[in-house]
Formats: C-alpha cells, structure tokens, sequence
C-alpha cells in the first residue's frame, strides 16, 4: 500500500499564511486619518511576471524622528499618538499590498552615520519555506539615499531602483518582484 504524504504547515507558507499571520488591522501602522500618515502599495509578482494574490507583506519602520517603538531604542520613546512601527498586509485583488504608516525618519547606522529614511521588508508566501527581506526607500529622498550605506553597497543603479518607491497622490508605490526581470534585491539576514 502506498502513502502519499501531505503538506504540512512548516512545508510551505501557503495556505497557512492567513489563519494566523494576517490581523485585521495588521496594515494600520498608524490610523488613516492620523497627521502626515501616507500609503505604501505596489503588487508582488512571481518568477513568471504573474500577480501573487496569498503573499503577506510585513513593514518594520522607525517614526518621523528616527526612533523605533520599542523601550530598547535608547533615543526614547516615539513621540506619535498610535505609531506601532509595524505592518502586515495581505495581498488583495490584483496581488496588492497596502500599508498605512507615517514616512520614517533617518536612523543610525552603527557607523557614526545615518540610513535614509526606509521601511524594513519581510515577505511571505506559497512556495518559499522562509520570508525573503528588503527594504523600501522613497525617490524624494534622493541626498540621504546618496549617503546609505546599504544602497552604496548594491552593485549598479538598476538594482538600487528595485528599493526605491515612487510618489502617488496619497504616499508611495513599491512593486515586489521574487525574480525574473528586475527582481527586486533581496537581504540575507
């Protein structure tokens, strides 16, 4: 008699994801109504250029002054009223990720510098059995981009651009391509 063996839930993210990482407010990093909040969306798609409908993306941001929420960040507390310094959005409709936060302010970089302003990036999805992680900087930051270390770090103008949003009427837009034309650059952490 043969067995034929199913997945399980540490095989694969896939069906797993929104029965236990999603939150209903999980994309509120901050109220919509709050001051200065904004939106960061774009769409993730596959290796094949198709739209990844069951991806989850989550942030990890520091507020506008630079400081995290956290009681470790030895800068102090943040100073804005509902800043949780954490999103996760699921893809919805057409694959898009939404996240509504505030833009980040600059943080050390462990260097005696500063890092431009960016959100950290983890994604979850079918098919991959852990996250892939990056980051999204902002195109109106174009002097503190210059100054990043983690950007200076990437190869050529072409993969610094698969990091960089662009703005929209009411925040950013970041596409997430896992590979194929430009694929987005990925961190080993």
């Amino acid at each position: 008699m043969k067995t034929q063996l199913r997945t399980t839930p540490s095989a694969t993210v896939g069906p797993y994801l929104a029965i236990g990482l999603t939150w209903e407010d999980g994309p509120f990093v901050v109220a919509p109504d709050a001051d200065g909040a904004i939106w960061i969306r774009g769409t993730v798609f596959d290796g094949n250029g198709d739209v990844v409908p069951d991806a989850m993306v989550e942030t990890w941001q520091a507020d506008p002054d630079g400081r995290f929420d956290h009681p470790d960040d030895p800068r102090g507390p943040v100073a804005y009223p509902g800043f949780r310094g954490f999103g996760r959005s699921q893809t919805v409709d057409g694959g898009e990720y939404a996240v509504c936060t505030l833009k980040p302010g600059r943080v050390p970089d462990g260097d005696g510098g500063l890092q431009a302003p960016h959100l950290d990036v983890s994604v979850f999805m079918r098919g991959i059995l852990d996250r892939v992680v990056t980051r999204i900087y902002f195109a109106d930051e174009a002097a503190a981009n210059a100054e990043d270390a983690v950007l200076r770090s990437l190869p050529d103008d072409a993969a610094r651009e698969t990091l960089i949003a662009t703005p929209t009427d009411d925040g950013y837009r970041l596409d997430i391509r896992l590979q194929g034309d430009r694929e987005t650059v990925f961190f080993a952490v």
